[in-house]
């Protein structure tokens, strides 16, 4: 019996010796060694990681690592060399990658053709629109809209691209000078120079020259006043009303409202008064020079997305 006893007493599960409330023990289970030789090796690797890696921070920097350094170009195309950081790290993938490069390859490609070449090439265009939107949504978009469409609310603060009214010039090569010159879309305000019976004369003639519903006992008055010295509208719009590009003025006869929402108007009431209070008020947007902002190849990337919400010219 006692040899029993003393067989199952090295049998059984070893304590550290410490008893408490007299039955109360603390078991002695060694951690298997795969698992200490784990934790060993988690160690080295922490004190490797500590040298070669940025890691302590001390006064105003911290360690920077050593024999561990990144090399990339800067906004400026000098090169540089750093430390190992994630920043660097994605820079430099993004310079130098598989994809970048190939990236690279086709923008040269791009930069290198003339406007009519790459209207005409599907696939140039295709990646044009693709960089472009990007540029355009960093650039552009705060003022134009994400999709080159205002939403309602931003109608008339600034042009919309999307629509077919270009008021500095259509084609690629005027878009191009404008992003590079920037606009001033200037008409002096005529509140303190008209009365408010020619206002309403002058909305009349302007409404009944792409719209409906003008009163016609009011628009040879108001013809007679945009084309005299009264008002000299066609110093700008010219007699035709159809607009000087060199002005930035609008073509007042394609029923394209750049300012006054008039196509949102439920009234011809509501269209007359949004008329008057543009010539009332005057115009004055400012759009900067892109030149210097910008380099040369994507203000022409730029160009060519522009060209495209408008349907172009």
């Amino acid at each position: 019996m006692s040899d029993k006893t003393e067989e199952q007493q090295s049998n059984a599960v070893q304590t550290t010796g410490h008893a408490w409330d007299g039955d109360l023990q603390e078991f002695n289970n060694p951690l298997p060694r795969w698992w200490i030789w784990t934790f060993y090796a988690t160690i080295v690797f922490s004190l490797i990681y500590w040298v070669i890696f940025p890691t302590w921070p001390y006064a105003n920097t911290y360690t920077k690592g050593i024999g561990n350094t990144i090399t990339f170009e800067n906004e400026q195309g000098e090169e540089v060399t750093t430390h190992w950081n994630t920043r660097s790290l994605l820079i430099e993938e993004m310079q130098t990658g598989e994809e970048a490069l190939k990236q690279k390859a086709y923008l040269e490609k791009v930069n290198a053709a003339s406007y009519e070449e790459i209207l005409s090439d599907p696939d140039m265009m295709a990646f044009t629109n693709s960089t472009a939107k990007v540029l355009f949504a960093d650039n552009c978009a705060a003022c134009h809209g994400p999709a080159a469409a205002l939403p309602g609310s931003a109608f008339g603060l600034y042009p919309n691209l999307a629509d077919d009214a270009w008021l500095w010039g259509g084609t690629v090569e005027e878009i191009e000078q404008t992003l590079i010159l920037g606009r001033n879309g200037y008409m002096p305000a005529f509140g303190t120079t008209l009365s408010e019976e020619q206002l309403d004369e002058v909305a009349n003639y302007v409404l009944s020259l792409s719209m409906e519903g003008a009163d016609a006992s009011k628009v040879a008055a108001g013809k007679e006043i945009f084309n005299g010295q009264a008002g000299g509208c066609h110093y700008c719009h010219t007699k035709e009303a159809t607009g000087l590009k060199s002005q930035g003025a609008a073509n007042l006869t394609d029923a394209i409202w750049t300012v006054a929402n008039v196509t949102a108007a439920p009234t011809t009431e509501a269209k007359l008064v949004a008329i008057k209070q543009v010539i009332r008020d005057g115009i004055n947007r400012v759009m900067p020079a892109w030149s210097g902002r910008l380099s040369d190849d994507e203000i022409k990337q730029l160009a060519i997305y522009v060209h495209q919400r408008g349907g172009g010219k």
